[in-house]
């Protein structure tokens, strides 16, 4: 089988890293991949798997980017794709408005996938519009049927991301010389009870429950301190200040460090105590708090969404109520002393090889109709 994947970009990001697994898995199949977008960062990772990339301005929220349909249109007769994999909903637009202006014998299968809750409108519509639609959990699953009642729940699979198990694993442990120098560059962390917040810095990732939490924790006698991992987009500046100013107004200014964004997190999440998720709004999967699952690291998070069901399957104990940062230190309080290990199940969920299975299964479905 060929197939193309649509999506905005390729920067750091939870769609771009799960399209770089499948491109992984599929051409070890023997599957052809090709991946649509306006470029980045990762496209020499996409292009070592085999995959190809192909340039084209196709995720920009502009009137303009519709000019790109015509072009794609040309791009599918020519490449014959036998799926087009939509990933982000302006990519997605332009792919299936250009699949409209083919011969019904040149369209490929469309599938799209619900990477996050979006807003719930016509333009986000486009994402129910495959023929099959993939949801990356069973809560994006409700959310679908729920909020898209044109989409028939037989045309819906649930297909969660994955963690890759042989890199993340409970023995797993930072090397000697990275553990050095993590202790030089940040020496305010030695003997802190280390919380780990990971993601890019926005307003509903919840960074401002953060300094009550800390403040809780402190008051009590515990040495907590949060370790802020992300990246600070262009137009998000004002979110961080915001964040500084709330730590600032509980007197905790140096109860809190900034990484920036990191290409070794896994180290950085077994260097932590804990690691946090403090989404106000449900998150539709939550691959960072697998990954320190897996890694057999303490996770405690607000219990909706993709990362109350990781954490029911996992340390039922880390799920905490939603909103309620005071909760949430009596749980961290609780844990000081004698922090959980998350189980893990066998068969374990959440393996790489069953995504890529099952994404394989869909297609050849697809394709076999």
């Amino acid at each position: 089988m060929k197939i193309m994947h649509l999506l905005p970009s390729l920067s750091s990001g939870g769609v771009e890293q799960v399209v770089l697994e499948l491109c992984q898995g599929l051409t070890a199949h023997g599957e052809e991949c090709i991946v649509v977008s306006a470029g980045g960062p990762m496209v020499a990772a996409i292009e070592a798997t085999g995959a190809r990339h192909i340039t084209r301005p196709i995720g920009k929220k502009s009137i303009f980017t519709l000019l790109q349909v015509s072009k794609l249109a040309r791009l599918l007769k020519e490449e014959r794709p036998d799926v087009l994999h939509l990933h982000s909903r302006v990519p997605a637009w332009v792919g299936y408005l250009a699949v409209k202006r083919l011969p019904k014998q040149l369209r490929p299968h469309v599938v799209t996938t619900f990477h996050g809750f979006h807003s719930v409108n016509f333009y986000s519509g486009i994402m129910a519009r495959g023929e099959r639609v993939i949801a990356v959990s069973e809560c994006m699953k409700e959310h679908i049927l729920q909020n898209y009642r044109n989409t028939p729940e037989s045309s819906i699979c649930v297909i969660p991301n994955s963690v890759d198990t042989e890199l993340n694993h409970p023995d797993y442990r930072p090397s000697e010389e990275w553990m050095k120098e993590w202790k030089q560059t940040y020496p305010e962390l030695e003997g802190k009870y280390t919380l780990c917040l990971p993601g890019r810095i926005t307003r509903l990732k919840g960074a401002t429950h953060l300094p009550p939490i800390i403040r809780a924790l402190k008051e009590l006698g515990i040495p907590a301190h949060a370790v802020i991992v992300g990246e600070t987009k262009k137009g998000k500046e004002a979110i961080k200040r915001e964040i500084e100013q709330a730590f600032a107004d509980k007197g905790l200014t140096q109860d809190v460090t900034w990484t920036g964004h990191r290409r070794d997190l896994r180290d950085v999440l077994c260097a932590c105590d804990v690691t946090l998720s403090l989404t106000l709004q449900p998150e539709s999967f939550g691959k960072t708090t697998l990954e320190a699952l897996a890694l057999g690291r303490p996770v405690a998070g607000y219990e909706h969404g993709g990362v109350g069901e990781q954490l029911n399957v996992f340390l039922p104990s880390g799920r905490v109520e939603t909103g309620n940062p005071a909760a949430m230190a009596a749980t961290l309080a609780g844990w000081y002393k004698n922090p959980p290990t998350p189980q893990l199940p066998v068969p374990a969920p959440y393996r790489r090889e069953d995504m890529i299975t099952a994404h394989l299964k869909l297609y050849h479905e697809l394709c076999l109709s």
